[in-house]
């Protein structure tokens, strides 16, 4: 297996590894047409949206709950949460991210005001395309394994802030700690990594 490398290039590897997209607004004239039909009430331009955004919602929700029942609770609190509350999105951000931090924010909620759940691991369901299903495999295995195996705390900053890309001043905001609490948080996270991925 290839060594787990810290600081700037954890992200592509872990970006390669789990086969998570980098971060990029979804700003597009269809995407702007979907949500200002969506915002009129529009319920078929709505399902387009929800179609083209919960894989990447779920992902998220999956890695901050490493639970599978528990983010497709939360994938769909968000969308409903995202209906409710079209009229506030004004355009100021991408949809994407606009609706990624109404899943940040159920998925923290939920995680202060009940006791830790057993961590599960939920393996990928094939390959992802152009990948073999070797060492590839088993590394993605390995990353998705030892991030769901993290401490909370410290597995949402990794997620939030090595695979989402959010800065660390944006996950103080969001979690209700200091942005120095983030930085050893995301420190911890990825001091753990390195060990659980060395055994």
């Amino acid at each position: 297996m290839q060594p787990f490398a810290p600081g700037r290039h954890l992200r592509d590897t872990v970006h390669a590894a789990l086969a998570v997209p980098l971060p990029a607004g979804d700003a597009s004239p269809v995407s702007d047409d979907l949500v200002a039909r969506s915002q009129d009430g529009d319920r078929a331009a709505f399902e387009a949206l929800y179609r083209a955004h919960v894989g990447r919602v779920f992902a998220l929700c999956m890695r901050l709950t490493a639970d599978r029942m528990r983010a497709e609770e939360l994938t769909q609190d968000t969308f409903v949460q995202a209906w409710r509350g079209l009229t506030t999105f004004r355009g100021e951000s991408a949809f994407a991210s606009w609706l990624h931090r109404i899943a940040v924010n159920a998925a923290l909620g939920e995680h202060r005001s009940t006791k830790r759940r057993e961590l599960r691991v939920m393996p990928l369901a094939e390959p992802p395309p152009g990948r073999s299903e070797g060492a590839d495999v088993a590394l993605t295995l390995d990353l998705e394994r030892a991030i769901s195996a993290l401490p909370p705390g410290a597995r949402a900053v990794f997620v939030l802030h090595d695979i989402e890309g959010y800065a660390h001043e944006e996950i103080a905001r969001l979690m209700g700690v200091a942005a120095g609490t983030s930085k050893a948080q995301l420190h911890r996270a990825r001091r753990l990594l390195r060990e659980g991925l060395s055994r």
